[in-house]
């Protein structure tokens, strides 16, 4: 067998239960060679090896059982960056980077001497704070999580892209650990109504921790706690980013305006035109 025909059986076996099986082939026979795209694709009439072969199996199985293939690899890109990726904490989305944009549109329309202090609530690997301390070297980060194995990934994540400025690492619910005041409140809190979560598919339903994905009977149990708890560590011309789903931008204005009836609340919508990000001015 030579490299192109283990790629086609990959994404054979992959096409029942993969939205892209070709990129998840791909991606598992590159791990096993350790070559990068380039490389691949200039070798792929060369005949595989046994132990790769028998390796990369090995991954096509784990694949076909319903593990993520970020899981398998032990890391994910977010923002141009690379992330370590484990069970401890949800997989980071292409989505999700709306709030580092965001993020960066607040801070630059400040004035340049202010130093910014930023809140990212329920860090889970840390793709968003480690993100933005690495584009905002000035600013303090602060990442908070409620699970301890999630606020070790993120250290570990840190570590891989350190910056001027530490990340000050907190433990707690919410906002508790953290002491007011706060300028920005980043969040990308469960959303997922539960009957949906229910439905989703078994790579994410099962392998992926609950606690990250499934927002309550109407999705916005912990965004609204979020929402009702911020108030008193908002600093003046502060702001609030949120990810929500693409059916709450009703409910979760609604909710910021009960938190903020003096502020100035948007949504943006993401890249497949869905209500994606709720943006708070105060």
């Amino acid at each position: 067998m030579n490299l192109w025909e283990a790629l086609q059986q990959g994404k054979r076996l992959l096409s029942p239960l993969s939205d892209e099986p070709g990129v998840d082939a791909e991606l598992l026979l590159r791990h096993v060679l350790h070559f990068d795209r380039g490389q691949l694709y200039r070798r792929l009439t060369e005949p595989i090896d046994l132990p790769f072969e028998e390796a990369y199996r090995s991954l096509i199985a784990r694949r076909a059982a319903h593990e993520p293939t970020p899981y398998i690899l032990g890391h994910k890109e977010f923002f141009g960056l690379d992330f370590d990726v484990t069970p401890a904490a949800i997989i980071p989305r292409p989505e999700t980077e709306m709030l580092v944009e965001e993020a960066i549109a607040f801070v630059q329309n400040r004035p340049a001497d202010q130093v910014v202090t930023i809140a990212d609530v329920g860090t889970g690997c840390g793709a968003i704070a480690v993100s933005l301390n690495h584009l905002l070297p000035s600013a303090q980060l602060i990442s908070i999580d409620a699970s301890a194995d999630a606020l070790a990934l993120a250290r570990r994540n840190a570590d891989h892209h350190p910056s001027a400025q530490p990340i000050r690492f907190l433990q707690g619910d919410l906002l508790d650990p953290v002491d007011p005041p706060l300028d920005l409140i980043l969040a990308n809190l469960p959303y997922i109504p539960t009957a949906q979560w229910a439905q989703l598919p078994p790579e994410i339903r099962e392998r992926e921790p609950r606690n990250g994905l499934d927002g309550g009977p109407d999705g916005l149990r912990q965004i609204a706690r979020l929402l009702a708890m911020a108030p008193p560590y908002l600093a003046e011309n502060g702001g609030i980013i949120l990810e929500v789903g693409d059916e709450q931008s009703s409910a979760a204005t609604t909710l910021a305006l009960e938190a903020f009836p003096d502020s100035q609340v948007r949504i943006e919508k993401d890249l497949a035109g869905l209500d994606r990000v709720l943006v708070i001015r105060t």
